[in-house]
């Protein structure tokens, strides 16, 4: 993506693969700043404090925090160790779990010698692999939009309203994005787009990173209050709801962020009022677990109460300050995702192609390639 007239993705590795460079999330939309992560401990808490994040990011930062455990020490005991680490930095997303074993996997096949070179260019083929898939997801969205688009029932002189959640964007992804990737296409190829981004309490990924990557790619949008969705879905004002996923089960089940659920229900429910609108997850297939029936047995990453009893924002003089929100005797509960059943989901757009949940299993994806 192109950020003040210069092309970045949201990681990358130094030239000697001494370290890499990371965008720092929490400090976005009021800074951008880049980090430095030279060791296994600070891609841990990069990952843990959500400096990264995105199902895919947090998958291509932990295969390069296997790099960096390799420079540390090539040793079987140290690889497995940070194997361990990585993975119980963040249960939720399958991506991490699914990179993490790939480096393992190819680690173990080499020499002691030579696992510092193979770790790094094995995390940068994972980091290449997600950009490819982002971009075939881009594609193979944007013809869904273009589709009800081009639909009579859409009046060309009014917007297309998309509904998104969460950020699920190139800075959730190595880039392009995964839910946004198809959005950038339809406003490239000059459709009159419009996004409704969800805040996305409490951590306010949509209102701090999705309004502020659109922002920066001139896409038309309006950062609304959670609990607005579904009225506006009810009014007719939303004509589509595209949503990332930090898994899918084989059934089609999506875990996202806390509060999709409730737009896939109001998205349903709209069709009482006369609005049919769709709802679909875009992802890469790492993010589908084939090893997961449903998404009942996912688990829910449950972080802490700080996060929902403060908020960050800009002061009226315009400094960054930190507030409560809540009484101080008041307790809270702060989970970080939650499954949207199948049923509820339209299609699921991936790399290969869009398929209806009851039709996604991995040889049909095969057969699509």
């Amino acid at each position: 993506m192109n950020i003040q007239n210069k092309n970045y993705r949201t990681i990358w590795p130094d030239a000697r693969c001494q370290f890499v460079n990371i965008i720092d999330q929490t400090k976005l939309p009021f800074a951008f700043e880049i980090v430095r992560i030279d060791s296994l401990e600070k891609i841990v808490t990069a990952i843990k404090t959500m400096q990264v994040r995105g199902a895919p990011l947090i998958g291509a930062a932990a295969a390069y925090g296997m790099a960096l455990a390799m420079r540390e020490d090539e040793s079987d005991a140290y690889l497995l160790m940070a194997a361990e680490l990585l993975k119980n930095s963040r249960p939720t997303a399958v991506n991490l779990a699914w990179a993490v074993s790939r480096m393992v996997a190819r680690l173990q096949a080499t020499p002691l010698d030579m696992r510092n070179f193979n770790a790094w260019r094995e995390a940068a083929n994972i980091a290449e692999e997600d950009v490819a898939q982002n971009q075939k997801i881009a594609a193979n969205g944007l013809t869904l939009i273009e589709q009800a688009y081009s639909s009579v029932k859409h009046n060309k002189n009014k917007p297309f309203n998309i509904l998104t959640h969460c950020n699920a964007g190139w800075l959730a992804t190595v880039d392009h994005g995964t839910a946004l990737a198809p959005i950038y296409a339809a406003h490239d190829a000059g459709l009159n787009i419009h996004v409704w981004v969800d805040e996305t309490r409490p951590r306010n990924q949509g209102a701090s990173l999705t309004a502020w990557e659109l922002a920066q790619h001139g896409v038309p949008h309006t950062v609304i209050s959670d609990n607005a969705g579904g009225h506006l879905m009810q009014i007719g004002r939303v004509d589509m709801v595209i949503v990332g996923a930090d898994r899918v089960a084989k059934n089609g089940d999506v875990c996202n962020k806390i509060g999709t659920y409730l737009k896939a229900l109001a998205a349903l429910d709209a069709i009482f009022y006369g609005h049919k609108i769709p709802f679909y997850a875009a992802v890469p297939s790492p993010t589908i677990d084939w090893t997961m029936d449903d998404g009942s047995n996912i688990e829910i990453e449950q972080r802490a109460e700080d996060e929902v009893a403060y908020m960050q924002g800009l002061s009226l003089t315009g400094a960054l300050q930190t507030i409560r929100v809540m009484p101080i005797e008041s307790d809270a509960a702060n989970p970080a995702f939650d499954v949207t059943p199948a049923r509820l989901v339209t299609g699921i757009i991936t790399e290969h192609g869009v398929f209806a949940p009851k039709l996604l299993n991995p040889n049909a994806l095969q057969k699509v390639k």
